[in-house]
């Protein structure tokens, strides 16, 4: 069976890799290969859409973790193939508009990318039959929207609502994980069809309030609902393109999905009823309320956008199904309606660079088509007849008014209702006529005129499906609308009917009454006072700012307490911490296996001393940095030699390399540091440290003795009897690295790019031009420059056969990487970094991204054949005369290893190696003479 949902979730991710790496191509070949993946997935959605409009749920599951009850489980019902089809219609229009919008200093690759991980992002939460699948890509939105938002990185707008929008959200999906995790907990699952199943069980439980309160702080933090809703009009100083995808159909789209996703789970209860009609409706009319008065045209519609969203969570709040169905239909309808003004917003200030309405005015004279298309969109949205906004708005009024609750809240929740419909005429009102009509515009920097024809397409066709729905509803709409509420209601779906006339009604009254009130409110305004001088400043915004800088001060002053710049008290909180949780067991009399004691050796006594002997020599010579670092490797060498002692060779081979490369590292390292030592510590503070060292060095002493004497029977049978006929590999260490533990190996690698990357960052400030790198290694070693030349081919032979051999013997690919960094990081310090880096330039970021990609990929590849994260294959081709080749799958994942060790080691070494050394420095500053050397500074050099 072909698996259409992976390929439909995986187009985005996949274009959005192409696009960034494309590299020389045109703008408008960019674009093409962008709008490829909402084209291609409308096409595949369009193939599923008979099954969906059945009322057939279409599935795709893969097992990923499923001892934690982690699938990777995609489910396309109705309401899931309405969102995904909003995603990719709107997406395609987007980036067709976004081709015209962008300036010619913009990246369209990196606009393009991170827009498709947005897309992706919403497909995959959308798509998700499992809860903490959906929370991954939830998160996944607010970190590509933090992209998008703040693309111009240059303005501090842009910057200031990107980091907005990602603490408010990603804090919102914090408490998100932690309501799936207790949801998973009450039902026993977090598959989506086992929650709707256990809805009750759900609902009667103790932990019910709790969860409650944890997803709505996510529903609500997304989908910018009071007293979070500050958040949003400050990611207006996005690009145009994005604001329209994001208030349309993602991002704040979220929330809402996940209110109508979990409401078959989570409705029903008074509490859900009177939290999310309330905050609801105070959202609602906060943000109309506060549109009014907005003079940027982003701002108007940013505002509005929180009152739609108001009223869409009100409606779900009021838990009927005729409220859900009426929910449902106006997502559909402020996504064409919305969509369409943020591009006709777009399309003015392009054309007439600003969109500040107290400039604008009159517009209908010199962009007349411009102005019919927002003057639709603006009547949409404000429920005018024969414009779809008036259905859904129609629709809203009638749930009003029929609420079953009784006294204060019914009256108030009508009241709401109406006061939304006036003040939504009054904002679309100000909309109209202060942008295409009355006096104007006013010092504009150009001259207006009409956009590009192929930029007023996308705004096009949303106005067109506006009228349609508006005009026809039951031949547009209705059967994407009757197949999502479906989903969600099953056989309370209740009987409606989607005609513009349903007669002189109540709801009809209020409708017209809103219209009335809205018109009559703008021009009251306007004659009361000069909305043109009012300025509102948002609150949320303060206090945004003075919690996240009382945030940075205490967590300044926590740091200056903690770590004020000394590495010795670093080191003292670390091991005094490790001492702490390493005791902690035995405090609570956890008891330990018997030991079963073995007779040990001579050699392995010879070994112990001379560990012993090397580390109190280390302890006596350690203002003497050169011999107390040579010192150190033989202690290495030591722990080397045991390990190959008790048969364990990887764990040999691997102490061998790291001692050697730490100790290349290090004597870099030396040149770097001050001449002098600091002067002698107090007594006290000497006998302190000799107490945690003492400390640390005997609970590791007793850990590893327990580990080394505890009974045979262990996992380590298990893992013996499975690795050859399980993992194909007779090297248990590297088949637990790549496979068994493979997800831990992942995490690691990840980790150490991370480090390498971040000592880059930090070495890169204090790096030297290029023509005052250091002209040779801080020790003058007695090696012949040839001979570390000769070294490398060697190496890299030795290191591409210890990276074959890994799987049956010992080796693997973070040995061989470590083997292939020696010979250079020799050369780095015989010769010079300058010298080396000229003849070995390389891109070493670059390798350890393709390291990681590649290690993600082998293990994302067998979840397409339905097998778990990172199951291995096996095969055995037979070649000409060679004969039969086992190659085990783990290989690819080894390859991510190697480039990800490789790469990491050579970047954190060649940053090093082209830092000016601190006595250069300061003998330029006149600090140091380098002609009159102490004779204790040069007994420490």
């Amino acid at each position: 069976m072909i698996p259409f949902l992976e390929i439909l979730l995986a187009l985005p991710f996949v274009l959005a890799l192409v696009v960034a790496l494309a590299r020389g191509v045109s703008r408008g070949t960019t674009a093409w290969l962008a709008a490829s993946a909402p084209v291609l997935g409308l096409l595949l959605l369009a193939w599923l859409t008979p099954a969906v409009l059945a009322d057939h749920i279409v599935r795709g599951e893969h097992a990923w973790l499923p001892q934690i009850g982690l699938a990777f489980s995609l489910r396309l019902d109705g309401l899931a193939w309405m969102f995904a089809g909003m995603v990719l219609a709107i997406g395609a229009l987007v980036v067709m508009y976004a081709h015209y919008y962008l300036g010619r200093d913009d990246s369209a690759p990196r606009f393009y990318a991170y827009l498709l991980l947005f897309m992706g992002a919403m497909l995959g939460m959308v798509l998700a039959g499992n809860l903490l699948l959906l929370v991954v890509f939830w998160e996944l939105t607010s970190i590509s929207s933090f992209l998008l938002i703040g693309f111009w990185s240059q303005r501090s707008d842009a910057r200031e609502g990107a980091q907005m929008a990602l603490v408010i959200t990603g804090g919102g999906g914090l408490a998100l994980l932690a309501g799936v995790l207790l949801i998973g907990r009450i039902v026993g699952s977090y598959e989506i069809d086992a929650v709707y199943a256990a809805a009750d069980t759900l609902r009667a439980s103790p932990w019910y309030p709790a969860v409650l309160a944890l997803v709505l702080a996510g529903v609500f933090t997304k989908s910018a609902q009071f007293p979070f809703h500050f958040w949003l009009p400050h990611a207006m100083a996005a690009p145009t393109p994005v604001s329209a995808y994001l208030h349309s159909a993602t991002m704040v789209k979220a929330g809402v999905f996940l209110l109508a996703r979990l409401h078959p789970a989570l409705a029903g209860t008074d509490l859900f009823f009177y939290v999310v009609s309330t905050v609801g409706a105070l959202t609602m009319l906060i943000g109309a309320w506060n549109a009014i008065f907005q003079h940027d045209l982003k701002g108007v519609l940013a505002y509005s956008t929180i009152s739609h969203l108001g009223l869409i969570t009100m409606l779900f709040g009021l838990s009927k199904p005729m409220a859900v169905v009426a929910g449902l239909f106006h997502i559909l309808n402020h996504a064409t309606f919305k969509a369409s003004l943020f591009m006709a917003a777009g399309i003015i200030d392009h054309e007439t660079g600003t969109r500040d309405m107290r400039r604008l005015g009159n517009l209908r004279r010199s962009m007349p088509f411009t102005s019919a298309l927002a003057i639709i969109a603006s009547l949409a949205m404000a429920g005018i007849p024969l414009l779809n906004g008036f259905l859904s708005k129609e629709m809203f009024f009638a749930e009003a008014l029929e609420i079953d609750e009784r006294g204060p809240m019914r009256i108030a929740m009508i009241v709401a209702a109406f006061l939304a419909g006036v003040f939504g005429v009054a904002y679309s009102l100000r909309f109209v006529y202060e942008t295409f009509f009355g006096k104007g515009p006013r010092a504009l920097d150009r001259e207006p005129h009409e956009p590009p024809r192929w930029m007023k397409i996308p705004v096009e066709v949303l106005v067109v499906l506006c009228v349609a729905v508006g005009v026809a509803p039951a031949w547009t709409v209705a059967p994407a609308l009757r197949a999502a509420a479906t989903s969600l209601l099953g056989e309370r779906m209740p009987e409606y009917s989607l005609a513009v006339w349903h007669g002189v009604n109540l709801p009809l009254l209020m409708s017209l009454g809103g219209v009335v009130g809205g018109v009559a409110l703008y021009f009251s305004l306007r004659r009361l006072f000069d909305l043109h001088a009012v300025v509102r400043q948002s609150l949320g915004r303060t206090l945004f700012r003075f919690n996240l800088e009382a945030m940075f001060r205490l967590a300044s002053r926590f740091t200056d307490a903690l770590a004020n710049g000394s590495l010795q008290r670093s080191v003292r909180w670390l091991v005094g911490a490790a001492i702490v949780a390493g005791a902690w067991p035995f405090l609570r009399e956890v008891a330990l296996p018997e030991p079963r004691l073995h007779t040990m050796p001579a050699l392995g006594w010879l070994l112990w001393l001379s560990m012993l002997a090397a580390t109190a020599t280390t302890l006596v010579l350690y203002r003497q940095r050169l011999l107390a670092v040579i010192v150190m490797g033989v202690i290495g060498l030591m722990v080397s030699l045991a390990f190959a002692f008790l048969s364990a060779p990887d764990l040999a081979l691997t102490q061998l390399l790291v001692e050697m490369v730490t100790l290349a590292l290090l004597l870099l390292a030396m040149n770097y540091l001050p001449p002098t030592s600091p002067p002698e510590p107090s007594r006290w503070r000497q006998w302190r440290d000799a107490g945690i060292a003492l400390a640390a060095g005997a609970g590791v002493a007793m850990l590893a003795y327990a580990m080394m004497t505890r009974p045979a029977d262990t996992i380590a049978g298990e893992l013996l009897a499975r690795s050859l006929p399980e993992a194909y590999g007779r090297n248990v260490v590297n088949v637990i690295l790549v496979d068994f533990r493979g997800f831990d190996t992942f995490g690691e690698i990840t980790v150490f790019g991370i480090a390498a990357l971040v000592v880059h960052a930090l070495l890169r400030r204090v790096r030297m031009a290029p023509e005052k790198h250091m002209p040779g290694g801080p020790i003058a070693l007695p090696v012949p420059a040839d001979l570390t030349q000769i070294l490398f081919p060697m190496a890299l032979t030795v290191s591409v056969y210890l990276f074959l051999r890994g799987h049956n013997a010992p080796g693997g690919g973070f040995i061989a990487g470590l083997v292939l960094a020696v010979p250079l990081l020799m050369q780095y310090v015989v010769q010079g970094a300058a010298s080396v880096e000229s003849r070995f330039g390389f891109n070493y970021v670059a390798c350890i991204g393709a390291g990681l990609l590649i290690a993600g990929l082998t293990g994302v590849a067998p979840m397409l054949l339905g097998l778990p994260f990172l199951t291995s294959g096996h095969a055995e081709p037979v070649l000409p005369w060679i004969g039969e080749v086992p190659l085990a799958s783990a290989i690819g994942f080894d390859i991510g290893v190697y480039l990800v060790v490789f790469g990491g080691a050579m970047l954190i070494l060649s940053m090093m190696g082209t830092i000016e050394p601190a006595r250069r420095r300061a003998s330029r500053r006149g600090r140091i003479d380098p002609v009159k050397r102490s004779p204790r500074t040069a007994e420490l050099r």
